[in-house]
């Protein structure tokens, strides 16, 4: 009993000893709680501030799918051809390029080059005149094919950037915002486009056929038009563009 009784007493002391230690140390201040959380925030802004911006982010995703579209076609009058330049996308693992088809109707030949400098002659695999859209398969791929991804959802207000070819300047990207959805737009030959988005990124004849992306560089239509109310093919700050929910069911994609 007595033995137990002082073993008791020992681990008793040892305890109290323990939490007097416990209690002996510093309690952290407010000033030390507020250095640790400017340290942290000051970490997590330099971090996103080391990131690139989105537009570049963007053209790095895209510049492997996107495509030049070159056509011949027969003059409307006198002899020889006409010759025509637009955009295109990579569009699935097989290679197929979707553009805008007034790029490539009544084309006489096709010519695609890709981003790693590939040309190849191309052929009309399929279309869809209710909405400009035009499927490519080319006779040759280049060594890697490299297919965009594609997106959807696009809301008004959202960044939005276009890339292509205007007026032959290759590569070109311009920025804006998604500033209208469902719109109509008339083409040359008298059709009617419906659900198209409208948007204010620049774009200029070489654009049609080329991607719409949205910040994530995601496909999220294809290039159709702009507005021309004078009758002139100058960018006035109104573009539009199939959505690719729209587009990309003529080559087999899936809705989105």
């Amino acid at each position: 009993m007595w033995v137990g009784s002082a073993v008791a007493v020992v681990v008793i002391a040892a305890l109290v000893a323990a939490n007097l230690r416990a209690t002996d140390r510093p309690s952290t201040s407010a000033a030390d709680v507020n250095k640790i959380v400017d340290r942290k925030v000051g970490d997590a802004v330099k971090a996103l501030q080391a990131q690139p911006p989105a537009s570049v982010t963007v053209y790095d995703a895209i510049r492997g799918p996107l495509v030049v579209v070159r056509s011949e076609r027969p003059r409307g009058t006198g002899p020889g051809t006409a010759s025509g330049l637009g955009s295109g996308v990579i569009v699935n693992a097989q290679g197929d390029i979707l553009t805008s088809l007034h790029v490539v109707a009544d084309a006489a030949t096709l010519k695609v080059t890709f981003s790693d400098g590939t040309e190849s002659p191309a052929s009309v695999k399929s279309t869809d005149p209710d909405h400009d859209i035009a499927v490519l398969t080319p006779a040759k791929l280049p060594e890697v094919v490299v297919p965009a991804v594609l997106g959807g959802g696009a809301r008004i207000g959202e960044e939005t950037f276009a890339v292509g070819h205007p007026l032959g300047l290759l590569g070109s990207l311009s920025a804006g915002v998604i500033s209208g959805l469902n719109r109509s737009f008339p083409l040359s030959n008298g059709k009617t486009l419906q659900g198209m988005i409208q948007f204010d990124a620049a774009v200029n004849p070489g654009n049609s056929g080329g991607p719409l992306l949205n910040r994530k560089g995601q496909v999220i239509g294809i290039v159709t038009g702009l507005a021309n109310p004078a009758g002139d093919d100058d960018f006035i700050g109104i573009g539009f563009a199939v959505p690719i929910g729209t587009a990309g069911g003529a080559a087999g994609a899936p809705q989105k």
